[in-house]
């Protein structure tokens, strides 16, 4: 028994295999940068696979089955994710900023005009637009999730997470078919670094939190979850709905204002 609430984290080699992860994955990206080759980019990849799928396998048998998330713990944790999202929220203010940056004030470089010259933009009526409700819709969803699962029932926040998940898949595949049939690519000047830069990114964050929200709804069927103990998922709503707001940021000013 402890006399005191916090969580004294037990010896772990996750954090030692996530660091040998990480710099293979970077040597890796040199190496396919450079050479072509993919061989330790892939090795990395699956270190950092592997890694993240124990270790969170031990957080949720720490908190679900040894119930060592007390109240206290679970403050802090959700402090950490309030910082996490606070950081991203300045990762993506770089990709407005330098946007913005170029847009307002276009170069002699690219002609004095934004669009630069020879771009053919996306009509922001159309897949972006079609994207954009899918997110909201999926925003709505998420939070009925919180809401049925507050109100202890479990039928509403499955077939709402399952809903929010298929929303998210959708979004993917949506963005995945514009990337393949842009007329642009990421080294057509500062346009094509800054829309891919930003909208890749925002994707990227978009499939981390559908997985994240897959993870979840495991959790939900194996009633791991109950009114008043599923931070898992209260993080990965929090998650969720950070990406809502950027995906608005990123339609207003480089699908509809930028083009």
């Amino acid at each position: 028994m402890n006399n005191h609430p916090f969580h004294l984290v037990d010896n772990s080699p996750w954090p030692l295999t996530g660091s040998i992860g990480a710099m293979t994955t970077a040597s890796g990206m040199v190496l396919w940068f450079h050479k072509n080759e993919l061989y330790l980019l892939t090795l990395g990849t699956i270190i950092n696979i592997l890694t993240m799928y124990q270790w969170w396998r031990d957080i949720v048998r720490e908190s679900t089955f040894q119930g060592k998330h007390t109240s206290v713990v679970v403050n802090g944790l959700k402090l950490g994710m309030i910082l996490f999202i606070i950081s991203e929220i300045f990762f993506f203010i770089s990709f407005f900023w330098g946007f913005f940056h170029s847009s307002l004030s276009p170069t002699v470089e690219i002609g004095m005009i934004w669009p630069p010259k020879g771009i053919v933009t996306f009509n922001p009526m159309e897949i972006p637009l079609l994207n954009t409700i899918i997110l909201l819709t999926s925003g709505m969803s998420v939070t009925w999730t919180h809401y049925s699962l507050i109100n202890n029932s479990h039928f509403q926040a499955t077939l709402s997470l399952t809903l929010t998940v298929t929303l998210g898949v959708m979004f993917t595949m949506l963005q995945a078919y514009e990337y393949l049939e842009a007329k642009f690519s990421i080294s057509d000047s500062i346009y094509g670094s800054c829309f891919y830069m930003a909208t890749g990114f925002h994707g990227i964050h978009v499939m981390i939190g559908t997985t994240f929200l897959l993870v979840c709804l495991i959790r939900l069927m194996k009633f791991h979850f109950s009114s008043n103990h599923h931070l898992g998922f209260e993080a990965a709503a929090w998650y969720w709905h950070f990406v809502d707001v950027v995906w608005i940021f990123l339609y207003i000013s480089i699908y509809w204002w930028g083009s």
